[in-house]
This record gives C-alpha cells, structure tokens and sequence, in this order.
C-alpha cells in the first residue's frame, strides 16, 4: 500500500478550526411517540474545516513569515488529487499522538491488531493511518520492536500471538486518511500575490 501525501503545514492558516464528528442513525417514530433507533456509523466520519489567512504568491518569500510560494504549494497539493479523487493524509495539530493506549487483551492465537485511539476512556475508535510507533507494552512493559511490526494503515502484528490475558498498549502517533469535499476550491486575491481561502473542507474516510 502506498503512503497517500500528507496535507502541507502552512504558516498563513487562521482561525477558528472547525472539527466535527458525524454519525449517521435511522430514527422510526410511533404514533405512540415511542421510537426505534438504528445507529449505521460504528465510528465517525470526521468533518474539517480550514482558512488560510494569508498565501504568499511570490517564490522570494515577500510576505515574511507565510513561507515563499505557499500559494503555490496549496493549490498544487489541491490540483494533484484532483479535488475529490485522490486520498491524503490530515495530521491534526490537536489529536495526532496517543500514549500508551489500549489497544487489545491478548487471547494466545491472534498475532495482528487494530491500533485504537480513546477519547477520555470513553469511545474508542481505529486511527486512520499510523506515522510512527514509539513503543509496544505487553501489561506495561516495554516490547522489543523484533517482535511486531505496523502493516499500513493501522495494523500492529507480532511475530508470536500474546499470551491470553495479555494487556497489550502503545505509544504512537497517527493521521486521519481524508479526501477533499469538493472538486473545486475558491483561492481570493486581495492584494498582489498575497492570497486566501475562507473554507477549505475534508472528510476522513472509513477503514473499519
């Protein structure tokens, strides 16, 4: 599997960041008033929002601290996955690196697992894509990197399946796998080589 592109990190990106996790559920209401629900998402597809403030146009760098060509360096990220088409990678700056988290208790036959992240110890959910591991635990102590290795995008394989009753957790860092909302995005030039975009939207995408 290749690595889809990683969404570039640009100095003119503003404020506010809008993040927003959607489930999807079938509600039948009775005459009664009584209802049954169906909830079709296990997990959530996660919505963001992005502004770019300020993009500097100009290979010199001419608006100091955007990053010379930082328009040019967006719309071409944008232009190569054809809007829509093509997967990439979202590190968001706010929720990228889980610490030792739970991943699995061990059963001594299966040798592959799911890297999960949890929100407060309270949903749990797989990461899209992860970037870097920084340590297996096998009930809080530190593993061997010999012993696994990570499958893209998110799958965690040990070489002999854990004991039964094995805790098994980690330290690691992650992106979502998204794709862009649209096919077409609106760059505004409001002053010489000095751009902006007010929305840029992209979804992550499902893998479980």
């Amino acid at each position: 599997m290749t690595t889809p592109p990683t969404f570039p990190t640009l100095a003119g990106q503003g404020w506010s960041v809008h993040k927003k996790p959607v489930f999807s559920t079938i509600v039948a209401q009775h005459v009664s008033g009584r209802e049954v629900r169906d909830a079709l998402y296990a997990n959530p597809i996660w919505n963001f929002e992005l502004t770019f403030d300020g993009l500097d146009g100009t290979a010199s760098g001419q608006y100091g601290g955007l990053g010379a060509s930082s328009y040019q360096t967006l719309l071409g990220f944008f232009l190569a996955r054809q809007g829509q088409f093509a997967n990439f990678l979202f590190v968001d700056p706010s929720d990228f690196v889980v610490s030792n988290g739970a991943i699995a208790t061990g059963d001594g036959a299966t040798t592959a697992f799911t890297f999960y992240r949890g929100m407060a110890s309270q949903f749990y959910e797989p990461v899209g894509w992860v970037t870097g591991v920084a340590g297996v635990y096998f009930n809080g102590a530190l593993q061997s990197s010999s012993i696994y290795s990570v499958t893209e995008p998110n799958t965690l394989t040990f070489t002999t399946a854990p004991g039964a009753g094995v805790i098994i957790t980690a330290s690691f860092s992650f992106a979502f796998l998204c794709r862009f909302d649209g096919d077409d995005l609106d760059f505004e030039q409001f002053m010489a080589n000095l751009w902006r975009v007010q929305s840029l939207k992209f979804r992550s995408l499902r893998q479980q």
